[in-house]
């Protein structure tokens, strides 16, 4: 069943300014209202979304976003899913969409053992591939890792030092947040914080240092409590914030104006104007 399409059914927070550090604008469930989608995260507080690259079409099609709202950054990568595709024709074409000045990382990379779409070791090899990217074109990189724990570390430890990395949607054990935080890497939480079995995932959160810590909506996927079962977009991650913000004993508009100079440190955005 498609998720509804959300219209006018939530309330500015009025925490301030805010980034989503990751969603998909480029996907067909925002194919009909994207501007509107982008105007609600506007009125929402948010300064920048980082629209994710996961294939070369998709890389493309945030590239183009990112040219055409001001608000909006991309990153340019293939994900693990669709490993199969990428070839030295791809890497190219990667390397020349790196170059644009919308582009601020490399990525959705990594590897995915859950739905294994492409063979593991095709997986690893173009993970490898696309952090030799992010380190020749000096751009941070944005890794997905989905139950696979122990091979994304491996590759990180090999290839991944000495390079700034972001582990989206960490859902790791406490030991990886550990030797991630001890490689400089930032981590970032979304929708699924605030589910009612997360529980693992919360404890995990609540050690990230402050300074090392980002949003996301992972839109239109996993929408935030209190808006489940409808299409997720860049706007509710302010229900992320309040969350994590009440979880932790925090002030929510202090924890959302640390999160946005995380990210636009992290990915070299343009400063807020004071």
């Amino acid at each position: 069943m498609t998720k509804s399409k959300s219209k006018a059914v939530f309330a500015p927070l009025g925490l301030g300014p805010l980034v989503d550090t990751h969603a998909h604008l480029d996907h067909e469930l925002f194919a009909d209202d994207v501007e509107a989608v982008i105007q609600r995260a506007r009125a929402a507080g948010l300064h920048y979304i980082i629209t994710i690259g996961s294939d070369l079409a998709s890389s493309e099609a945030a590239v183009r976003l990112a040219e055409t709202y001001t608000c909006v950054y991309a990153t340019v990568g293939i994900h693990p899913h669709d490993a199969v595709q990428f070839n030295e024709e791809a890497y190219q074409r990667l390397r020349e969409l790196a170059a644009h000045p919308r582009v601020v990382a490399i990525g959705e990379i990594g590897l995915d053992y859950y739905y294994d779409h492409s063979p593991r070791p095709v997986q690893r090899a173009v993970f490898v591939r696309q952090l030799e990217l992010a380190r020749e074109t000096g751009l941070p990189f944005v890794v997905h890792n989905r139950e696979a724990d122990e091979d994304t570390m491996a590759v990180l430890r090999d290839w991944g030092r000495d390079v700034p990395g972001l582990m989206h949607s960490f859902a790791g054990s406490p030991a990886m947040l550990e030797e991630c935080l001890s490689m400089g890497y930032l981590v970032s939480t979304g929708g699924m914080v605030t589910f009612r079995n997360a529980e693992a995932i919360r404890a995990v959160m609540a050690r990230v240092p402050l300074d090392r810590l980002l949003v996301e909506t992972d839109a239109p996927y996993l929408t935030p409590v209190p808006l489940r079962g409808r299409r997720n977009e860049p706007a509710y991650v302010q229900y992320v914030v309040q969350f994590l913000a009440e979880w932790r004993g925090l002030d929510p508009k202090e924890l959302a104006a640390t999160t946005t100079a995380n990210a636009c440190r992290f990915f070299g955005l343009p400063p807020l104007a004071p």
